[in-house]
C-alpha cells in the first residue's frame, strides 16, 4: 500500500510516517497545498491523508481540487476541529473519511486500511503473464502451476512490474513503488532485489519475463 500524507506539522508528519512504515505502508509526505497537489497528481496512491490546515490552501480545497481533476483515490481528512459543519464540508468536498485530532494511531491505521480495501482497483484480481499468475489481493504467485514464495519487498517489486507490464520503467519509478520517497534510487539495493526476484520467477522457466533495458530501466513481459 502506498499513502501520501499532506501535513505541515513536521512532528506529526514524522510520527505518522514512521508508524505507517512500521506496518508495511510506503509513505510519501508533503507539507503544503501546492506540493500535495503536485505529488497526488504525479504518482499512484492507495490513500491520501490530508490535514485541514495547510500553507497555501485548506485540505478541503485540496480535496475539492483533486476531485475536480477526476482523482478518485480515497481521502482521509485530519483536523483539530470537531464541528459538524467541518465534517460536512469535508465530505461535501469529496473526502471519504474524517478523523479529529488528537487520535490514536491504531484508529488511523485501521481507517487507512479500510479505505484502501474499499477503493476499486482497475487491475484484475489475478494478472497472468505467460504462465505466471499473480493474485494481487491475496499476494499469491505461481509460475507453471508452482507456488512461489516472495518476501514483502519482492512482491512489491513484482507488483510494480505487472502493473507496468510491457512498458519500460525507470529506477526512480520502481524505487518509489517498492520503498518510498526517502529511498536513494542510486544504491545497488534495487539490483539485489531484482536478482532475487529473477531467481524465483525466471530461473528454470521460459520465456524470461524481466528484461534489463540498458540506460533506461526494466521491462516486464514477453
Amino acid at each position: 500500500m502506498r499513502v501520501l500524507l499532506v501535513e505541515d506539522d513536521r512532528d506529526i508528519s514524522t510520527v505518522l510516517g514512521a508508524g505507517l512504515r512500521e506496518h508495511g505502508v510506503r509513505v510519501d509526505t508533503a507539507e503544503s497545498f501546492s506540493k500535495g497537489l503536485a505529488q497526488a497528481l504525479a504518482a499512484v496512491y492507495d490513500v491520501l491523508i490530508l490535514d485541514m490546515m495547510l500553507p497555501g490552501g485548506s485540505g478541503f480545497d485540496l480535496c475539492r481540487d483533486l476531485r475536480q481533476r477526476n482523482v478518485t483515490v480515497p481521502i482521509l481528512m485530519l483536523t483539530a476541529r470537531d464541528a459538524v459543519t467541518d465534517r460536512v464540508e469535508g465530505l461535501e468536498a469529496g473526502a471519504d473519511d474524517y478523523l479529529t485530532k488528537p487520535f490514536a494511531f491504531p484508529e488511523l491505521l485501521a481507517r487507512v486500511r479500510a479505505l484502501a480495501r474499499r477503493h476499486p482497483s482497475l487491475e484484475p484480481e489475478t494478472v497472468k503473464v505467460a504462465d505466471l499468475e499473480v493474485e494481487l489481493a491475496s499476494r499469491r504467485v505461481r509460475r507453471g502451476g508452482k507456488a512461489i514464495e516472495l518476501t514483502a519487498k519482492e512482491f512489491a517489486l513484482l507488483e510494480c512490474f505487472v502493473k507496468n507490464r510491457d512498458r519500460v520503467v525507470d529506477r526512480a519509478a520502481i524505487t518509489a513503488h517498492v520503498w518510498d520517497e526517502n529511498h536513494d534510487p542510486f544504491t545497488n539495493v534495487l539490483e539485489v532485489l531484482i536478482k532475487r526476484l529473477r531467481r524465483k520467477i525466471d530461473d528454470g522457466f521460459e520465456p524470461q519475463l524481466i528484461h534489463t533495458m540498458r540506460g533506461a530501466g526494466y521491462r516486464f513481459g514477453l
